[in-house]
């Protein structure tokens, strides 16, 4: 918790003009750092806490076009917005542990956010938290939720959204940290993995 780069840090995104990319540094620091293409810092913002503009896991960040900045505060429960230069703006609530971002190009695009939901045998079973996708508006308003309650191997169920792409017919391609998350539900329920659990699920958009 140093502040300084890095600590285990967990994504990048590049402004829309290309003059700038960020870094969520979330694991073990509680920052974002913001540099030149060429590997200068130019600033950095965030400490430990639960304040407007602090972090508990920095875990995603990405940039609209008009270069808005949207950090997946994970285990704060929210999605903080902030300037290019890292002043807060605002933030969305009621989602459960947010860890993947994806913003649709465009001032219309819709923002794509992977709950991973509880995992430890106090919430583990605690209904209304994912794991799931849900989809918002730019402007923080919920349309869509995507998933089944409660972690799980069916067809359009999560284990652990961690990374999420969304193609040019509107498919929504999501990537899962699941062994290590089915592990942390092992020592919650005494179950045991899956033979050949895999990582990779395909959803239709709906709607």
């Amino acid at each position: 918790m140093s502040g300084e780069p890095f600590h285990r840090c967990t994504h990048t995104a590049m402004s829309p003009d290309g003059d700038s990319i960020y870094v969520s540094d979330g694991y073990g620091n509680s920052r974002v750092h913001k540099y030149t293409p060429d590997g200068k810092l130019r600033a950095s913002w965030g400490s430990p806490g639960t304040d407007a503009g602090q972090f508990n896991i920095a875990h995603n960040v990405c940039c609209d076009h008009e270069g808005w900045v949207y950090v997946a505060d994970r285990e704060n429960h929210r999605v903080q917005v902030f300037d290019g230069n890292g002043k807060y703006e605002s933030q969305w609530n009621n989602m459960h542990r947010p860890s993947g971002l994806y913003l649709e190009p465009g001032k219309d695009g819709r923002m794509y956010i992977g709950e991973i939901g509880p995992d430890m045998a106090v919430n583990i079973d605690i209904p209304g938290c994912g794991p799931r996708v849900s989809i918002y508006t730019r402007e923080g308003t919920l349309l869509a939720r995507l998933g089944k309650e409660h972690a799980g191997l069916e067809t359009g169920q999560f284990i652990s959204p961690h990374g999420i792409a969304v193609d040019s017919r509107g498919d929504i391609y999501v990537g899962e940290v699941s062994y290590t998350n089915w592990g942390r539900r092992v020592r919650a329920r005494g179950e045991q993995i899956p033979p050949g659990l895999r990582s990779l699920q395909k959803l239709v958009k709906v709607g």
